[in-house]
């Protein structure tokens, strides 16, 4: 079996200004791609093939969607004479884009059991092959073109944590407990930090991303904010801690939670977070590892936005605004739990030299804001348009990064969202009080 630690970690695509786009652009395709096949080398061509619920997709089809991009996007407008691997592939592995045609059924992509694992396979590396030339001469290539690769390796890495995401949903519905890997977990901390509080100053200040380096459309434009004094936790909150929640009868509870999501706790039967699971007096809960003992020190994880929400009332507390997460994130170092790191799983906090830790890695992290346009957006001409704009609605925003996030991946102004009730994602929860 292949180590996760395995991956090709390639340069910071975050910290690439365009004008060295071209310089090494060849070799952070082939380090991204390669880290995509990377993931899938644990799993059979069975792991690959089935859709454990709509909002998950197939590892196959993953692999493919991510192909079709470049090949849609870049090797269609770019390559003389380009010859489609196979047409049918357009509608087969299109997501959502309406502008470049029909889309398969979402809910359905487990039922495409043709094209096979291994024609996918051949079918990236016919993609690989003919992005090759173009590649080979980035320097020739428009700035239009160079930034479309540059979106295409950025979408492929968000593929990536979702082949893993979807992965974990699938498996946990296994009586076996099937582990992704074999791999060890950190089962205590050696000194776990108690729970402070950090005064942040704020005012007028500014977010959104600053225009040198990559970033999504959705991550600006930069803008003026103004935030009150506020306070931090200084870490995540644990699943010790959210067993208090629990004992104190939480999930029965009414006051603690929005209506629409005590309609769906109820709707849903939810009594705990997703994947743990109680036998006799001991919690488990499934794992990229495996079926593993619940770890009290480490992060609470897959929850919704509402049980996050639920949690921070029952808390005295409350959740961050987006502006007040980025505004205490971007002095913040960028290291943490990343999937390099090779665990796949939240780790406890140790690292008392942080004020504010765990900001990036281990789990993306709720926050109170919905998921809409910042002052002056305008997504941009064409189908790539439609890669962020149409979704702000009914979404909330999550910042800084999990687990299974590629390191070079994320950013202070980094903007994930999703529907208030999705749990599969890897998140959880950091309390922010008024000054």
């Amino acid at each position: 079996m292949r180590a996760v630690l395995d991956l090709v970690e390639p340069s910071r695509l975050a910290t690439q200004r365009a004008v060295d786009i071209p310089r090494d652009l060849a070799q952070r395709y082939h380090a991204v791609r390669q880290s995509t096949e990377a993931l899938t080398a644990p799993l059979s061509a069975e792991d690959c093939a089935l859709q454990s619920m709509p909002d998950c997709s197939p590892v196959k089809w993953h692999l493919a969607h991510s192909s079709w991009f470049f090949e849609t996007f870049v090797l269609d407008a770019a390559a003389p004479n380009y010859r489609h691997y196979d047409p049918a592939f357009r509608v087969l592995f299109n997501s959502y884009y309406q502008s470049v045609g029909k889309q398969y059924d979402r809910p359905r992509r487990a039922l495409l059991t043709r094209p096979s694992l291994d024609e996918v396979k051949c079918y990236r590396g016919h993609v690989d092959e003919q992005m090759a030339p173009l590649l080979a001469h980035a320097e020739r290539l428009p700035k239009a073109t160079l930034a479309v690769i540059e979106l295409g390796l950025n979408h492929e890495q968000q593929h990536q944590e979702l082949m893993l995401t979807d992965l974990k949903h699938l498996f946990s519905f296994n009586p076996l407990h099937p582990a992704y890997q074999q791999r060890s977990l950190t089962r205590a901390a050696p000194k776990m930090n108690a729970l402070e509080w950090v005064d942040i100053d704020a005012g007028l200040i500014e977010i959104g991303h600053d225009g040198c380096d990559f970033a999504f459309d959705n991550e600006g434009p930069r803008h003026k904010v103004y935030l009150r004094p506020y306070r931090l936790a200084s870490r995540l909150i644990t699943n010790a801690e959210f067993l208090e929640f629990i004992a104190a009868g939480g999930y029965e509870r009414p006051e603690f939670w929005l209506s629409d999501g005590w309609n769906k706790l109820r709707a849903e039967v939810w009594q705990h977070p997703l994947y743990w699971e109680r036998k006799d007096s001991t919690w488990f809960c499934h794992t990229l590892n495996g079926f593993q003992a619940l770890n009290g020190d480490e992060p609470v994880c897959h929850v919704s936005f509402y049980e996050a929400d639920a949690y921070a009332r029952y808390a005295d507390a409350r959740l961050p605004t987006e502006a007040e997460w980025e505004h205490a994130a971007t002095a913040a170092s960028q290291e943490g739990n990343f999937v390099e790191s090779g665990n796949l799983h939240p780790a406890p906090d140790t690292d008392s030299d942080k004020k504010l830790a765990q900001l990036f890695g281990d789990v993306w992290e709720w926050t109170a804001s919905p998921y809409a346009p910042y002052p002056g957006f305008k997504p941009p001409a064409g189908a790539l348009g439609e890669y962020n704009g149409k979704f702000m609605c009914n979404q909330m925003v999550l910042r800084g990064g999990s687990c299974v996030t590629p390191r070079a991946h994320i950013r202070p102004s980094y903007r994930n969202f999703f529907p208030p009730d999705a749990r599969w994602q890897f998140s959880g929860i950091r309390l922010a009080r008024d000054a």
